[in-house]
């Protein structure tokens, strides 16, 4: 594939384990082919056990990170990840303003970490309901994710949820969140009673994604990269439906192939194949070394 690159832009939170949030959607940006930019929204000191502290971005500061990209680099699709208060919301809510209404614009809406510590602030609920998702083309809830957009189980304090809890309703849920304004719903299969994503588009077209489940994978960072590599798929011009199934297995495979001798919690995934890059940052060492030994030694 030639041309011009493509350019995806994350507005979303970092995390200084760098497993989740603006790390982990670069990460997924670099392993489909596509220049990632980022607006980031907060910062959290954050591991692999805990989120210790959140400090939000002042609200001038985010849209001008938006409309810096965008003047200058354009804008092929956008990820919405993390956003954590109702002000930072109503700020992302002003800064896709400045992106052209054709874009499509991914959004994952992020309530709580890996580690447990709620991500989304109570009263930012409504925020994210009104605001950002009328502008999103595509949403990609887990299953409590969903039933917390529309006021289940999980907008009670239970936003982790449980695999299978009170059934497998992600039919009626992905219809309920389409009457709240995105586009399409993609429920993804993560706390499913089976491992399969369901994409619910424009026109009430149903459609499964098959995948595996690896319980023995790590998991930290796959709903980010989920939805970073759907929004990077199609800023590479996909349709919706080749796209969610491509994110559905590069995710699945950076869980399966996941750190897990990284941290004492939930290890990061692994969307890029560190092994493999080791090996060939080892080979280019041993290729190039005797060359500049004997461009220093030469007199």
């Amino acid at each position: 594939m030639s041309g011009r690159t493509p350019v995806c832009l994350t507005i979303a939170t970092s995390d200084s384990g760098g497993g989740a949030g603006i790390q982990a959607d670069l990460k997924a940006f670099a392993a489909a082919g596509v220049h990632g930019t980022s607006a980031i929204v907060g910062l959290t000191a954050q591991n692999t056990v805990a989120v210790t502290r959140i400090v939000q971005i002042d609200p001038e500061t985010i849209v001008e990170q938006v409309r810096a990209v965008v003047e200058d680099l354009g804008v092929d699709a956008v990820k919405i990840g993390m956003v954590g208060t109702s002000t930072t919301i109503d700020a992302v809510a002003r800064a896709l303003e400045l992106v052209p209404a054709d874009v499509p614009v991914v959004l994952d809406p992020v309530m709580v970490a890996e580690s447990g510590a709620r991500l989304l602030e109570v009263e930012a609920h409504r925020a994210l309901v009104e605001r950002l998702l009328p502008r999103t083309t595509v949403v990609t809830p887990n299953l409590p994710e969903a039933r917390a957009l529309v006021g289940g189980p999980a907008a009670r304090g239970d936003a982790r949820g449980a695999a299978g809890s009170a059934g497998d309703d992600a039919e009626q849920l992905a219809a309920a969140i389409a009457a709240l304004g995105p586009a399409n719903v993609l429920i993804t299969g993560g706390h499913r009673d089976r491992a399969e994503d369901l994409l619910r588009q424009s026109d009430g077209t149903l459609t499964v994604l098959h995948g595996e489940r690896h319980p023995d994978g790590a998991a930290h960072g796959s709903g980010c990269t989920h939805s970073s590599t759907l929004a990077a798929q199609l800023a590479l011009g996909h349709d919706l439906v080749s796209a969610a199934r491509a994110a559905r297995a590069i995710a699945g495979e950076a869980v399966r192939q996941g750190l897990r001798d990284v941290g004492r919690g939930a290890g990061p995934v692994d969307v890029l194949g560190l092994p493999e890059l080791r090996l060939r940052s080892a080979a280019t060492v041993e290729a190039v070394a005797p060359s500049v030994v004997e461009r220093v030694g030469a007199p």
